[in-house]
């Protein structure tokens, strides 16, 4: 039985893209930087909570994937 490893399009999918990366309690839209081991790099991040207003974030945010709910790609429009 072989074995084939390579690349696949689909793990690269959404990053350098603009997503929501929605967690339990809060949410963060920015652009999905890079993906590195369990965490995922965010810039150009908006922080978003239930109740209070939407709060820009400087530099990069770094989410552990494991607290990650889901993630949506937000298309133009």
């Amino acid at each position: 039985m072989a074995v084939v490893w390579g690349w696949f399009p689909w793990r690269r999918t959404a990053v350098r893209k603009r997503v929501v990366v929605n967690l339990a309690d809060k949410a963060f839209a920015g652009v999905l930087w890079a993906k590195r081991g369990p965490l995922l790099v965010l810039r150009d991040v908006t922080l978003m909570q239930h109740g209070a207003a939407d709060t820009p974030m400087d530099g990069e945010v770094i989410v552990e994937r494991s607290r990650v709910e889901f993630i949506q790609a937000v298309t133009g429009g």
